[in-house]
């Protein structure tokens, strides 16, 4: 009976508190222009333009279309020659040779030359400021160009050196505007930006490879996740991604086709970790014992969503080790014990800053919150918008609790573990385990594929042992895409590739 009334009372907080003032369901929608355009909602602005500089993966997301770098990842997961033709790679490992494909061009319809690509290397290896440069790319010794071809030696042989150089994207040398008028060789280059209103993509004719099918592609940015859906009734969007399903539950199904993914990330309740009382590991246990992920994604979900139970999604099945999903399982005597062991006999109070225009996150926190009280933890749940959340709990690390998802932009275990060390600049969490640094540092210089898997295994059982954060799901990707628009192609990574959609 007491978990049908904390069932209940869930429902009610939800319906009451987020989903208040929706209104009435819009029954007729527009007929589509005859244009070959198509208008996308997205939930936040863009961090930055420039992509060495692009922090959140909402701004990834989208710049997939716009940046390549010598290799780029498919919807299979695999890494494939992009701006280069081919991968060579010596037998010791230290030499990769990049033939470059001929014919490429950026968007300002200068082709690419091996000088832009020593320069685009070279930027995000050593260049940029350090907060931007690719870790991974610090086993470059150097970086020439021999008779149209790129040949970088590495200090010491990398399992995920291709991976980084994924993220490395060719850019015409020395162009100094790619803040404010960006400039790559992808499927679709750059036409304008209102901040925090639009961005505006559009085919680029002499691409080099499969040209994108839609014309013109408009981003809107709607941080209100009631303007996304009334965007969808009314007529204004075609597709917006990342949907709850009482969101999707509000489009007709005669407009619009519900598709289903995976969204690639891991959403938590992270815990600032050197701030009291989550500084004590008896307390993050206590959390961890004291909430039932099932109950959060089904309650927060409709029961869409993977249950994990530590930094890894399935997608990445070589290191993804399930039998940590169930290392906590909800007892809630367990977790009371151990908050009088650390001194909390009475709970304690707590703060969830939360980003207001993710409505999944600002929906699990709030069932965070009751299934909390159960061990008197009183919960105060602070929505702020995107750029501040980015700038105090991402950047200034000024928060005691958060819901968000993380994810990886490349093909390894690396950067979903990495950012867990004692001192590496995008830790947010303050998680610091000697322990853990020391693993780290042998996974990331390991070549021995198996043996590097093992090491991040182990790194990933070092978060969940010492409960460094409370680890929830991989939600489920819901994307609402209008009737006659089809293509919609997932990937392993968070990424929306506007290349495949077409107007039937």
């Amino acid at each position: 009976m007491r978990k049908r009334v904390l069932a209940v009372t869930l429902i009610l907080v939800l319906a009451l508190g987020l989903l208040s003032g929706c209104g009435k369901k819009t029954t007729t929608v527009p007929t589509r222009n005859t244009t070959n355009e198509a208008a996308i909602g997205i939930a936040q602005d863009f961090d930055s333009l420039d992509p060495d500089y692009m922090t959140a993966a909402g701004t990834k997301e989208v710049l997939f279309n716009v940046f390549e770098g010598l290799v780029k990842p498919n919807a299979a997961g695999e890494i494939v020659p992009a701006v280069a033709a081919d991968v060579i790679r010596s037998e010791d490992g230290l030499t990769y040779t990049f033939p470059l494909r001929e014919g490429v061009k950026f968007h300002n319809g200068s082709p690419v030359t091996p000088e832009d690509v020593v320069y685009s290397i070279e930027r995000r290896w050593k260049d940029t400021d350090p907060s931007a440069q690719l870790a991974a790319l610090s086993v470059i010794s150097s970086v020439a160009a021999e008779d149209g071809k790129i040949v970088i030696t590495l200090s010491e042989p990398s399992n995920e050196f291709l991976a980084a150089v994924m993220n490395a994207y060719i850019l015409p040398a020395g162009y100094t505007q790619q803040e404010t008028a960006p400039v790559g060789t992808g499927p679709y280059r750059f036409v304008s930006r209102e901040v925090q209103h639009s961005l505006v993509l559009e085919r680029f004719p002499e691409y080099w490879g499969t040209p994108g099918k839609l014309d013109k592609v408009t981003f809107r940015i709607l941080e209100n996740a009631e303007g996304l859906v009334l965007g969808l009734q009314s007529g204004a969007l075609d597709l917006v991604a990342h949907l709850s399903s009482d969101q999707t539950a509000q489009l007709s199904k005669e407009d619009f086709t519900i598709a289903e993914g995976s969204m690639n990330l891991v959403q938590a309740l992270y815990l600032n970790n050197a701030e009291a009382p989550f500084d004590d590991v008896r307390v993050r246990q206590a959390l961890c014992y004291a909430i039932d992920k099932q109950a959060v994604i089904d309650l927060a979900f409709n029961g869409y969503g993977i249950p994990l139970g530590t930094s890894m999604f399935p997608s990445f099945s070589k290191y993804y080790d399930d039998s940590l999903t169930g290392y906590y399982t909800q007892d809630l005597d367990k977790a009371r014990e151990l908050l009088t062991e650390a001194g909390y006999p009475n709970g304690f109070e707590m703060t969830i800053t939360v980003p207001s225009n993710y409505t999944p996150h600002v929906n699990t926190a709030q069932v965070l919150a009751e299934l909390l009280r159960e061990i008197n933890v009183q919960v105060t749940v602070q929505p702020v918008d995107w750029s501040t959340w980015l700038d105090e709990v991402y950047n200034q690390r000024k928060f005691q609790s958060t819901v968000t998802g993380l994810t990886s932009d490349n093909m390894t275990a690396r950067k979903l573990l990495e950012r867990f060390g004692s001192d590496v600049g995008n830790n947010f969490t303050n998680y610091s385990n000697a322990e853990y640094d020391e693993v780290l540092e042998k996974a990331l210089r390991a070549t021995d594929d198996a043996e590097q898997i093992a090491l991040y295994r182990e790194l990933e059982r070092n978060l969940t042992e010492n409960a460094a954060n409370v680890y929830l799901q991989d939600m489920a990707d819901l994307v609402a895409v209008r009737s006659g628009l089809s293509g919609l192609t997932f990937y392993p990574l968070y990424v929306l590739d506007i290349s495949t959609l077409e107007w039937k």
